[in-house]
């Protein structure tokens, strides 16, 4: 058998073990935005601090009981801003809030301007600790205040694909642009 013959009937073997497979599964397929981008929430975009928040889902389960609750989450917020109010004045003030970044990388993302309801360049403890929490607002849609530990773990992985929207970026020098696109191609 001729080597590209083999080849085309590898392929075909291959896709028809593939979509095999893919009929066997019960799992839901992404959706695909008009830019081709996966956004397993709806639509085709879903916003950094949505994103960050859906990642950091599992480290406010401060009981360890693969549950987390909007009590913890509130208990973990409350924790934080005291621990960032260095001056006890009740607010954090864009110099705190690097104690927040240092405890949780989350807060770089959903940063002092996020919490700041009034815009008045302060978050008040109210501001912070009973803003909707948006892994919340995404997961629960039941209303029980409730995450478990497979919610967590499937908003995790579905933060994974791009749902930006954006064209996907082509690491390929050759269609750079610039003096590194032409040095590239062969010219200068």
């Amino acid at each position: 058998m001729p080597v590209r013959s083999k080849s085309v009937s590898n392929l075909i073997c291959a896709m028809v073990a593939g979509m095999a497979l893919s009929a066997c599964s019960t799992a839901p397929l992404p959706s695909i935005g008009s830019i081709g981008s996966i956004n397993p929430f709806g639509g085709n975009t879903l916003s950094d601090v949505d994103r960050a928040f859906l990642q950091a889902a599992g480290s406010w389960d401060t009981n360890h009981d693969n549950v987390v609750t909007c009590n913890e989450w509130k208990s973990y917020a409350e924790d934080l801003f005291n621990g960032a109010d260095t001056n006890h004045d009740d607010s954090l003030e864009a110099d705190e809030w690097p104690n927040l970044v240092k405890v949780d990388r989350l807060f770089q993302t959903a940063d002092l301007k996020y919490y700041d309801a009034n815009g008045d360049g302060k978050v008040t403890r109210a501001e912070f600790v009973d803003k909707p929490n948006p892994a919340f607002v995404l997961m629960d849609k039941a209303g029980t205040c409730r995450l478990d530990g497979s919610q967590i773990a499937s908003a995790r992985s579905k933060t994974q694909y791009d749902v930006s929207g954006a064209k996907p970026q082509n690491s390929d020098p050759r269609d750079a642009t610039g003096q590194q696109g032409k040095a590239a191609n062969g010219g200068l």
